[in-house]
């Protein structure tokens, strides 16, 4: 495997990367690109300015998954957004490999974080279909994993959980904020 950042005029590893994402949030996120048009639209806002658009392609040239990266915060923060492999190949080090790649990618352009907001709409925490106020932090730390929720391989990855936005997907269905220092500049 080896990963690489996808150009525009890398049409078939586009039509790859499109597929990909739409496969690959289909099982919890079915309303997120839930067709190819809409997964092509997400695949190529990626080649502007101020992001980063990796992928990890196979031996034989298939896309196995891919990385994108958007710059906040004047370049200081980047938003991992978003991060999918293909469900064949999940679970085997490449979207381990993916955030690795854009930690290197971010530190490489002055960043010094990586933030993520990872939804809970389908009960897969103790955060779902609980009222998280008045105190979403009491709640924050008490989280369990209920079902598979990626929150815990971001924890592998390095990431903290930073914070909630409580109902953000609807009532009962917060996103999960989770951010990660890149660099070795630590404010004293």
């Amino acid at each position: 495997m080896k990963i690489v950042t996808l150009f525009p005029e890398d049409q078939q590893m586009i039509e790859q990367a499109t597929a990909v994402l739409h496969i690959g949030f289909r099982a919890h996120y079915p309303d997120a690109w839930a067709d190819m048009a809409s997964a092509r639209a997400e695949v190529e806002g990626f080649f502007d300015t101020g992001r980063i658009c990796r992928v990890a392609v196979g031996e034989d040239g298939t896309v196995l998954g891919w990385v994108g990266g958007i710059s906040q915060y004047n370049g200081r923060a980047w938003e991992l957004h978003p991060l999918v492999v293909h469900p064949d190949y999940q679970r085997q080090g490449v979207g381990r490999a993916l955030v690795a790649d854009l930690e290197a990618q971010v530190r490489a352009r002055g960043g010094g974080t990586i933030f993520l907001g990872t939804d809970d709409e389908d009960n897969q925490t103790s955060l779902s279909n609980v009222d998280l106020y008045p105190n979403p932090l009491e709640h924050l730390a008490r989280i369990q994993n209920l079902n598979r929720h990626p929150f815990e391989f971001y924890q592998k990855a390095g990431f903290v959980i930073v914070g909630t936005i409580p109902d953000a997907n609807g009532p009962g269905k917060p996103d999960i904020l989770m951010a990660k220092r890149v660099s070795n500049e630590i404010p004293e």
